[in-house]
C-alpha cells in the first residue's frame, strides 16, 4: 500500500493534535500484474523474518494503541503495525530513524514484517513521524512492545517458562549523545544558546562576542595541547565572562512574555555559569541537561556521561525480561525491587531466584517474593545452587551486545522520556535478534535432518559402494 504524499510528514492534525485512528488494511484479491508484486508469492515462507512476523500478536498491539488515536477527526493515521514494525526493525539492526525508513523500500522482508501485502517502492513514512509516534505511546507503550517480544519468544520456544524462573539483574551506563564535557566547551555552547534566544526575541545586544569567543575557544585547545594550563585558565575565564555579559544583557531586555517562553534556556545558562567544582547536580550539556557523570572505576573509562540503566535477563539464554532507565544515579540495591516488579509485569510471573553482584547488598527484597542471591554468598548455598551462581556473569556479554549490536551504547533520544524508551527498546531489539538467530538455526537443523533422511534414497555412500 503506497501512502499519498499528504500522509507523509506532519500532515493536518485534528484540533486536539491527535491523528485519526488508522483503518485496518483490507486484503485484496487483485489479479494480473499485481500478482507479480505479492510479497507472499515472492518471499520464502521459511525465512526467519516471515516466521517471526507470524509469531507476533499484531492485533493485540493495535488494540492497545488504538485509544491513543482520535476516532473521527484528523487525518488518517499510519497503520500501527507499520510504525511498530519500523521501530522494532530499527532497534534489531541498530539503525537510526532515517536509515530504517530509507532502507525499507529496498527490503521486501521488512515490508512483509510491517504488514504490507504488495511490494512498495515509496517510503512508508517521513522519518520524523517515528519520533512523534514514540512520544505518543510513551513509556507504557514501549513496555508493551517489549512484552510483545517476550510473548513471541515463548511462541517460538526461544525461551521457555522454566528459564524465566531464574534471572540475572545488573546495571550499566547508557551514554547520551554529548561530547566529552569541558568548561570551555560548555561556556561556548551557553553563549550560542543565549544568542539564539536574543535572535528569537528580536533583541539587539550590546555585543555578541561571537568572534571573540571563537578565538578564545581555539586558543584554549592549543594551550591545553601544549600543557600551558595557566593560559588555558585565562582563555576559559574569557569565555565565561563573555557568556555572563550576554546573559545579564538579556535579563535586562527580555519582556515577561519572552522570559516565560525561554525560561528553560535562561535558567540552564545561569546554572552553567554559577556552578563550581563541588556543586551537586551539575549541568554538563545545554541540549541534554539530564546527563549525569557516573564513575565507572575502570582504567580505560573512569567516567561516563549519561544515565544509569538496569537490565534483567534470564540466567540461561540471556533473554531480556526487563529494562529501565534510572535517573539520579541511585544505589543499585534500591532499584532491585522496582526491576523485579517490571519483570513480573512483562513476563507474567515473578522469578523464583535472582542473581546479582555485590553492589546490590542491602536491597531489601523479601525472600518470600524472590530469593536474591548475591555473588560470593556462602551461607545456605547448595552444590546445585553454586553451579547456578556461575551464570551471574552471563549478563555482561548481553549488555555488550546491546551496546554494540543495538543502540544502548549511544542514546540519541531526547530527555528523560528518551532515556526510558531507549533502554526498553534496546531490550526489545535484543530479544528479536535472539529469536531470529533461533529460527535461523532451527531451519538449518531441520534442513540437515531432511537431507540426511534423503541420502540413502539418492545414492549409496562411497564405503558402501566399495563393500558391494
Amino acid at each position: 500500500m503506497a501512502y499519498p504524499k499528504h500522509q507523509i510528514g506532519r500532515g493536518a492534525p485534528s484540533e486536539s493534535g491527535v491523528p485519526m485512528r488508522p483503518k485496518e488494511k483490507v486484503k485484496t484479491h487483485a489479479q494480473g500484474l499485481l500478482e507479480d508484486r505479492r510479497l507472499d508469492l515472492m518471499l520464502r515462507t521459511d525465512h526467519e523474518l516471515v516466521r517471526l512476523a507470524a509469531a507476533i500478536d499484531w492485533d493485540g498491539l493495535s488494540e492497545s494503541f488504538g485509544g491513543l488515536y482520535s476516532e473521527k477527526t484528523g487525518r488518517p493515521g499510519i497503520p500501527i503495525r507499520t510504525m511498530a514494525g519500523l521501530v522494532l526493525l530499527q532497534h534489531t539492526f541498530g539503525l537510526s530513524d532515517e536509515q530504517v525508513v530509507r532502507e525499507w523500500p529496498e527490503r521486501p522482508y521488512w515490508q512483509f514484517f510491517c504488514g504490507e501485502e504488495f511490494f512498495q517502492h515509496e517510503l512508508p513514512v517521513d522519518f520524523s513521524q517515528i519520533s512523534r509516534w514514540r512520544k505518543r505511546i510513551g513509556k507504557e507503550g514501549v513496555e508493551r512492545i517489549l512484552k510483545l517480544t517476550i510473548d513471541a519468544g515463548l511462541r517460538t520456544r526461544t525461551i521457555t517458562p522454566k528459564q524465566m524462573q531464574v534471572v540475572v539483574v545488573d546495571t550499566t551506563v547508557q551514554p547520551k549523545a554529548v561530547e566529552h564535557p569541558t568548561d570551555a566547551r560548555l561556556y561556548r555552547k551557553t553563549l550560542h544558546h543565549l544568542l539564539r534566544v536574543a535572535e528569537a526575541a528580536g533583541i539587539k545586544l550590546r555585543q555578541s562576542y561571537r568572534e571573540l569567543a571563537k578565538s578564545a575557544f581555539l586558543m584554549c585547545g592549543r594551550y591545553a595541547k601544549a600543557k600551558q594550563f595557566n593560559r588555558v585558565a585565562r582563555e576559559r575565564k574569557k569565555l565565561k565572562v563573555y557568556a555572563g555579559r550576554v546573559q545579564r544583557d538579556l535579563e535586562r531586555k527580555l519582556s515577561d512574555e519572552a522570559w516565560e517562553q525561554h525560561k528553560g534556556t535562561m535558567i540552564l545558562a545561569e546554572l552553567a555559569l554559577t556552578q563550581e567544582k563541588k556543586t551537586k547536580g551539575k549541568v554538563y550539556s545545554m541540549h541534554a541537561p539530564e546527563v549525569e557523570c557516573i564513575a565507572k572505576g575502570k582504567a580505560h573509562k573512569p567516567y561516563e556521561f549519561g544515565v544509569k540503566a538496569s537490565l534483567a535477563t534470564t540466567a540461561w539464554g540471556g533473554f531480556a525480561l526487563g529494562a529501565m532507565a534510572l535517573p539520579g544515579n541511585p544505589f543499585d540495591g534500591h532499584t532491585l525491587e522496582e526491576q523485579l516488579e517490571q519483570v513480573e509485569r512483562l513476563a507474567g510471573t515473578m522469578p523464583k531466584r535472582c542473581h546479582v553482584d555485590r553492589g546490590y547488598k542491602g536491597h531489601g527484597v523479601d525472600s518470600e517474593i524472590c530469593r536474591v542471591i548475591i555473588a560470593g554468598s556462602r551461607k545456605g548455598i547448595s552444590k546445585a545452587l553454586k553451579q547456578e551462581m556461575k551464570r551471574r556473569s552471563s549478563i555482561e556479554p548481553e549488555i555488550g551486545h546491546q551496546k554494540f549490536d543495538g543502540k544502548l551504547g549511544r542514546n540519541w533520544l531526547k530527555g528523560m522520556l528518551g532515556d526510558a524508551q531507549n533502554a526498553i527498546l534496546c531490550a526489545a531489539g535484543h530479544n528479536l535478534r535472539k529469536i531470529l538467530a533461533h529460527l535461523r538455526h532451527l531451519f538449518v537443523l531441520v534442513w540437515a535432518w531432511f537431507m540426511a533422511a534423503l541420502r540413502p534414497l539418492s545414492r549409496p555412500l562411497a564405503s558402501e559402494a566399495g563393500a558391494a
